[in-house]
């Protein structure tokens, strides 16, 4: 068996153990290979005796609540009947590591202008999922960030006090930058003028919808994995979408032709962007330092012109 050296050695029996009362006790792993996609997570490739593949998630046993509400993503967004996920085989945990052992995928770049408007489709249907409330049942992660999800009825609210202020206090806890905490103090107060004329619907979201996180099947299905699920502005999945490469050209013009954006969107873009390169800022240091205080003194400079 190809083991890679950084594992545990009790990590591919337990694997092993839970892919059998998923689905039978004549499995045996055969090979374990790294495969690309594990920048927080150890990823691996899992075939079976009988050549049946899968694609594993490795992590310390205390991330073990991160592949829960991973789970808990991907089972809404493959309920909607939307978007194709990745079905969850296995899940678990021993004293060291904790897994989560998904259906293999053969994937392939969402790059060519028919996968984009296929996709654009499949994201309108997911956001015209409907709820009661913003937010979600349970609390669940941004990347490896705590993400939290306490419902309630307002918007603008929501998003600031629990998505942009406890990032502005991560922030702030690592000792970023006194600028960027004063042009946070300003910002968070600001924000609800930019929803006095929009009353987003509670769509369901997949929550980290970069291009790294959607692809497509060889028959032209549109997949997603990694969700940050919760029910919020639609906005905030394209400003995601459109923040670290985009999706091709013709994907933003059929999901306009589907559903129209409000007029009002670009000046909300920067808000929602904002979110993730705190997020990026608190994770991965301070390469995403500069471009963060720059939305941010951007919305305030245009929030203030709004006052005068």
């Amino acid at each position: 068996m190809n083991e890679p050296a950084s594992l545990h050695p009790a990590a591919l029996p337990a694997i092993e153990a839970a892919l059998r009362t998923a689905l039978g006790e004549h499995l045996r792993i055969v090979s374990a290979d790294p495969v690309a996609g594990g920048s927080i997570h150890t990823a691996l490739r899992l075939e079976d005796a009988g050549g049946a593949r899968f694609f594993a998630k490795l992590a310390p046993a205390a991330q073990a609540p991160m592949f829960v509400a991973e789970a808990d993503g991907l089972a809404a967004i493959a309920a909607s009947a939307s978007l194709r996920t990745p079905q969850v085989i296995a899940r678990g945990a021993n004293e060291a590591h904790a897994f989560l052992v998904l259906e293999w995928l053969e994937l392939q770049p969402l790059t060519r202008a028919a996968d984009g408007a296929r996709f654009a489709e499949a994201l309108v249907a997911l956001h015209r999922d409907v709820g009661a409330h913003f937010g979600w049942p349970r609390d669940n992660f941004i990347g490896r960030t705590p993400q939290a999800n306490a419902e309630g009825d307002n918007w603008a609210r929501f998003f600031v006090e629990q998505r942009l202020r406890p990032q502005f206090e991560r922030a702030r806890a690592h000792g970023f930058d006194i600028e960027l905490q004063c042009q946070a103090d300003r910002l968070l107060d600001r924000v609800p003028a930019l929803f006095l004329d929009y009353r987003p619907p509670e769509s369901l979201l997949h929550g980290d919808l970069w291009h790294g996180n959607a692809a497509m099947l060889a028959d032209g299905t549109p997949v997603v994995f990694d969700p940050a699920v919760h029910r919020g502005d639609r906005e905030s999945d394209l400003a995601m979408s459109e923040l670290f490469g985009g999706f091709p050209a013709a994907f933003y013009a059929a999901y306009r032709r589907a559903w129209p954006l409000h007029e009002d969107y670009e000046q909300r873009k920067p808000l929602y962007s904002l979110y993730h390169l705190l997020n990026h800022l608190n994770l991965f240091g301070r390469a995403y330092l500069r471009e963060s205080l720059r939305l941010a003194t951007r919305l305030n400079e245009e929030l203030g012109r709004r006052r005068e």
